[in-house]
Order: structure tokens, then sequence, then C-alpha cells
């Protein structure tokens, strides 16, 4: 898989969660030796700690921005809101990853704008700059989430849309292969549930959970940039991938970090614009839906775009977390392997 030798990368948003696992991926080379990986983001801050992190440095004076201007990995502050900061940054690459969201379901809820002008405009910032100015871009790979299907609150419907304007970016910028993964919760990734249950027990604190029977698809954060990397290596325009994974109940998350502790556990009811289970291909899409390797496939809502023919659905119903639950063990084993804090948590509680 040498697809991106040689490449100059992009990645939007590359500070969060799976910016950093999926930055430090490509600088091994997984994908092929790019020739520059560029971290554009707002964050000054988190850009500073990140770079230290990288260099394997706790302290630095502001001289390191200087240094590492020259070095594979690059960053660069922007917002992708801002059409010519954007334009700049996509200047200089080959291949995009745009992961630039606001991705917390409660902030999104309370200032709704804020989430289009972030998860929508910066797409159509992303797809227009690439139009209006020819630029050779030959994919870009939009990542998007399980809520984004069925959509009930802010975020979702903004990630809905962000979904559908990289998509129909294809019609046109022929050179560009414009493609979306979409995925469920990542263990262990910032505002996931996973911490704060790890953090109540290991303060012997009272477990919060939603409701008894709400669950969620659960995945790791190399599992995430696994399916972004199928999309990069086999992925055809308009398409969107999604990793076939374990779902789970978040009171048997609650119980299987719980260890031999017997905690109780307060059921807060649901919160505003949750659902009780998450879906990550829809009824309605399923009937478009392929199999390819490990992920389901979803082919374009647009007719003429989509270059898988003849093909047979792999689903007859919606792909959702309410079906096929694993087990306390199976969640204890999964939970270990995503993160190794919490291997050893659960290895000592």
């Amino acid at each position: 898989m040498n697809n991106l030798e040689g490449k100059r990368i992009l990645v939007t948003g590359g500070t969060g969660s799976l910016g950093q696992t999926l930055v430090r991926r490509l600088l091994r080379g997984e994908m092929g030796k790019p020739s520059r990986v560029t971290v554009f983001s707002r964050d000054e801050a988190k850009q500073h700690y990140m770079r230290l992190d990288f260099m394997h440095r706790k302290t630095a004076t502001d001289d390191v921005i200087y240094e590492n201007s020259q070095d594979l990995l690059n960053f660069r502050i922007g917002d992708v809101r801002d059409y010519s900061a954007i334009l700049s940054a996509l200047r200089e690459c080959d291949v995009v990853f745009h992961a630039a969201a606001l991705k917390q379901v409660p902030s999104c809820e309370y200032f709704p704008y804020e989430a289009v002008l972030t998860n929508i405009v910066g797409a159509q910032n992303v797809a227009r700059a690439i139009r209006e100015n020819n630029l050779p871009i030959k994919k870009v790979i939009g990542i998007s989430t399980d809520k984004a299907c069925k959509p009930i609150n802010v975020m979702g419907m903004t990630k809905a849309l962000q979904e559908r304007v990289l998509i129909e970016a294809n019609r046109d910028c022929p050179d560009t292969n414009f493609m979306c993964v979409r995925y469920g919760n990542v263990i262990a990734s910032r505002g996931s549930i996973v911490p704060l249950f790890v953090e109540q027990v290991r303060k012997n604190q009272t477990l919060t959970v939603t409701l008894e029977e709400m669950t969620r698809f659960l995945l790791s954060l190399d599992k995430a940039v696994d399916t972004v990397f199928a999309a990069i290596d086999n992925g055809m325009r308009g398409e969107t991938y999604v990793p076939q994974v374990s779902s789970a109940k978040m009171i048997d998350v609650a119980n299987a970090l719980m260890g031999k502790k017997k905690l109780p556990i307060v059921f807060t009811g649901i919160r505003p614009g949750e659902k009780v289970h998450e879906i990550m291909v829809s009824e309605e899409e399923c009937f478009r839906t392929i199999e390819r390797g490990e992920y389901y496939v979803i082919l374009p809502v647009l007719p003429e775009l989509r270059q898988e023919k003849d093909f047979s659905p792999a689903l007859s119903s919606e792909y959702s977390s309410k079906d096929k639950n694993i087990s306390i063990e199976k969640l204890k084993l999964l939970l270990g392997q995503a993160d190794s804090e919490i291997r050893r948590f659960i290895e000592k509680g």
C-alpha cells in the first residue's frame, strides 16, 4: 500500500484524537512515505503540545516553530471556515483528510450555527477551493460519524450535510476523488463516555448511565484510521466507507470497567439530541450498500456517480448498534486492545 508515497498531505483538524493517530501512522509510512504532512487547525496551543509530543520534548521555546517548518511534519494555523486560509493550505497538497469538525453533541445543540459554519461551510470551502482554482488534488477523505445517519441532533445533521457536500463535489471536480468514512464511538477519544466511566470507577463514584437499553458502536482509534486507509486504498469516487465493528450496551461497558467493584449505577435519562441506538447504515442506504473486505461501502446517492453498476446489496436492513451486542468479557478484551491505559486499569481492577 504505497498510495501516499511522495504525496503532500493535509490533515484538517489534525490536533484531534483521530487526527493525531492518523498523523502518527502517516509518518510511519504505512501507506508509503509522504513528502510532507501538514496539520491544519485553529488552536495554536494544541498544535504546540502536539509538536512537542511528536518531537519527544516536554518543553521548548518558540524557536521550535522555525525549526519545525523544515520537517516532514508541518503545522499551519487556520480555520476551515476561512476560505482564503483553506485555499492557501490546499495549494500545497495532493491528498486531504478533512477531520475538522465541531463534534460534541451538547455544544452543537447550544451553538447550532457554529456547527453549520464548521461542519458544512468548512466542507464547502474545501470543495469550492478545489473547484474554482482547478487544484490538482487527487483525493479528499471526509471524516463523518454514525450520528449523520438518520440524524436527530445538530451535530449529526451538519455532518450528514457535510457528507452530501463532499460527495456531490465529485460532479464538478472530475480529477479529484471525494470520499467519506463514517464510524461510531471511538474508545478513549476526547469527550467520550469510556474515560468518564474510568474516572468514576477510579474514584469509587456512582456511575452515570443514560438509559439501561442504550447501545453504541465501539471501535479503537486505530480501527478508525484503518477505515480511512481502506478508503484511500480501495475507495471509488463518492463512496462512504463504514467499518464492521462491535456494538455494546452502555451499562455493560460500565460493568466491564467496574471489574470486581460493586459501585452503584444511576440512570440519568436521555440527553437532548441523543439516540437510544446509533445507526451506521440506514434502511434507505442498505439497498445501495456493498461489502468490500471488512467494510460496508455505501454507494453514492447520485446514480451518475456510481462506478459499481451491477451489485448485490450486502444488507437487507439497517446496520444498528442495537443488534448483536457483545458480552462483558468480550468488552473487556475490546477496551483493553483499544487503549493501553484502559487495559492496565481493567487488569488492575
